[in-house]
């Protein structure tokens, strides 16, 4: 049994407006055993695609590497852009070494909700995975369900939107939440059978999973 520790605090610039959200890094980020394109920051995989979709988003010419230069442009654009990363699993238990949030058993959540009152700008959640079992959007769930506040659906489309209300000092502060394709290599499958995306690929034979996510992000970074 491999106890998988989140090896990130949570990166919430001051007035940061959205917050990305997800679950936990691979675990080679957990023991420092990073691999050759790795960047040592929330999610640095060279195997995850966020990243990589931003760069194409913003022109960033980020650096892909295992350098101080490389998590220091992240945090820049971050920090100039108003957005911060708050995984919601702060440790599980694994029984195989792999980043599935599946295999992920006695889970220990960060309190969300904490670091949204806390941060009194913030009112998107950008979720890097939808609904499915152990997903960003299947434990906020959980914590909403236990604090008695409802999630609300705005749009069932890819991506889902849905949106909360937090109270505050006598006032209701709306929170939406966006539920986005992971990027992930694993979602590639869910991506081809996404109507959307046939409709594109039919439109445009040459465009990809990737094109898709990037098509995607845009809209709501």
């Amino acid at each position: 049994m491999f106890i998988h520790k989140h090896p990130y605090k949570p990166f919430i610039p001051e007035g940061a407006t959205k917050l990305i959200v997800g679950t936990l890094p691979p675990p080679r980020f957990s023991m420092g055993n990073l691999k050759k394109g790795d960047v040592d920051f929330c999610y640095g995989s060279i195997d995850g695609q966020l990243w990589k979709i931003l760069d194409e988003i913003f022109t960033l010419n980020l650096h892909f590497e295992t350098t101080e230069l490389a998590i220091q442009q992240r945090k820049k654009f971050l920090s100039e852009n108003n957005l911060g990363i708050c995984d919601i699993v702060e440790s599980c238990e694994r029984l195989k070494m792999d980043a599935s949030d599946l295999g992920m058993t006695t889970i220990i959540l960060r309190d969300l909700l904490f670091y949204i009152k806390q941060n009194p700008k913030v009112h998107t959640l950008l979720l890097t995975g939808g609904s499915s079992k152990n997903g960003p959007e299947y434990h906020l769930r959980r914590q909403l369900k236990e604090k008695n506040i409802a999630l609300k659906l705005i749009s069932g489309e890819t991506p889902r939107i849905h949106e909360f209300e937090l109270q505050e000092h006598k006032t209701n502060r709306k929170i939406k939440v966006i539920s986005l394709t992971a990027p992930s290599g694993s979602a590639n499958r869910a991506v081809g059978s996404n109507p959307d995306y046939q409709r594109l690929k039919k439109q445009n034979p040459k465009i990809n999973t990737f094109d898709f996510r990037v098509l995607q992000y845009k809209k709501f970074f």
